[in-house]
């Protein structure tokens, strides 16, 4: 315990985070309850000014905790003992490290988060790279069969400056793929609305009538075909929906190669193509915290490599970065803000449901009451047809010529 007042001096990677957030990273051993009353009888103080635990920090200002609080963290995590084998293979996807970010070339087949029966995965091998210091954080994640490049966050406070660039659609991530057949228009946009299909406990995802799920975009270019077999193709997620590049290539009618799951038989190429999934994150370009760009390629998987080998593509083909896509306008900012909002009020409703079940059902009104309560009966109207009876339109179009 502390017996003397301490001030500290609010670092850039801590820059907008709330107060109870930077106890939590800076003094874990002094609990929120402990922060509140301090916060409460004025003992916490930013610059002088008493502060609130819901306060944001800025970089510079002078932070005073006061003597005390040695209640040690609940729930503080224990770091994971590693393998020599588990931090071989951790060290081995590194291709780029700085102070504020580690950026990874995931194998394929390694799931980026654990989950049921899955406990090989990027998470739990990022203790490898916490020696001294906070434990690096996951900011965006990669299907566990597609490779390619994965940004770690190597600080809280990076953590949070990355999120903000993938929230905001500011980072920029481009996508190899091979796929089955060839896109008929060679660079084109694909805008399908996604939704979980039923029955597959949201493991799968499907495209569902315009108006519902969650707008979906992806902008697609042809770099090379061979024949009418397989075409290389150029992908860039406008959004970041779960399984959007497999489902939407598979939609058009040209799924990605080994992608058996939304491409079925069609999606395996014959001969000695691998049946292994032909998707990788080539490329990612994003603002780093210190003002530059990160901008980083990840070599193709030895699977892919020998496919774009055999179909004689030539990958200075795809080098030059693509051109960076229109910012969406107003109106289709309109419909994503009336879908999200849409899609969580489906999801409420849902919770509201499963914390119902089991109670007991209220009596049914009786009498006059019962006859209020039922209300007028409508004249016959024809049931609506459900939404998965209407087959989707599938939108695929050109993108807007560029302005001279």
């Amino acid at each position: 315990m502390s017996e003397t007042v301490r001030q500290f001096t609010v670092g850039h990677d801590d820059d907008g985070v709330r107060l109870d957030r930077w106890f939590k990273r800076h003094l874990p051993q002094i609990g929120f309850a402990t922060v509140s009353r301090w916060a409460r009888t004025g003992q916490i103080r930013i610059d002088g000014k008493r502060a609130d635990p819901a306060d944001r920090v800025i970089a510079g200002q002078i932070v005073r905790v006061p003597p005390g609080g040695s209640e040690p963290a609940k729930g503080e995590r224990v770091r994971r003992e590693l393998t020599e084998a588990q931090i071989k293979m951790a060290d081995a996807m590194v291709i780029h490290r700085d102070r504020a970010a580690i950026v990874l070339n995931k194998f394929p087949g390694l799931a980026t988060q654990g989950g049921s029966g899955t406990f090989e995965h990027v998470d739990g091998l990022l203790d490898a790279f916490a020696e001294t210091g906070p434990r690096p954080r996951l900011v965006h994640r990669l299907d566990k069969d597609t490779s390619g490049v994965l940004l770690v966050a190597a600080t809280p406070g990076s953590a949070a400056f990355f999120s903000r660039r993938f929230s905001g659609r500011s980072a920029r991530k481009i996508y190899w793929a091979l796929v089955t057949g060839v896109p008929p228009i060679e660079d084109g946009l694909i805008e399908l609305p996604l939704g979980k299909q039923p029955g597959s406990g949201g493991e799968k995802m499907m495209v569902v009538p315009e108006g519902e799920g969650q707008i979906a975009r992806t902008r697609y270019r042809v770099i090379d075909r061979a024949g009418n077999r397989a075409a290389w193709v150029e992908l860039q997620p406008l959004t970041g929906r779960t399984h959007q590049l497999r489902v939407h290539m598979a939609a058009i009618g040209h799924p990605i190669v080994g992608d058996g799951k939304y491409g079925g038989m069609e999606a395996f190429l014959t001969g000695t193509i691998s049946r292994k999934m032909h998707l990788h994150a080539r490329r990612l370009v994003i603002e780093h915290p210190d003002g530059t760009p990160l901008d980083i390629t990840a070599d193709l998987p030895d699977h892919f490599a020998n496919s774009m080998e055999q179909l004689g593509f030539n990958l200075a083909d795809g080098a030059a970065l693509p051109a960076a896509p229109p910012p969406p306008g107003k109106e289709a900012k309109k419909a994503a803000a009336k879908a999200h909002a849409k899609q969580y009020r489906k999801e409420r409703r849902g919770e509201r449901r499963k914390r119902t079940e089991g109670e007991a059902p209220s009596r049914k009104p009786t009498g006059q009451r019962a006859d209020k309560a039922a209300g007028p009966k409508k004249p016959g109207k024809a049931p609506a047809r459900p939404a998965a009876a209407r087959k989707p339109a599938t939108s695929v179009r050109k993108p807007a010529p560029k302005s001279r």
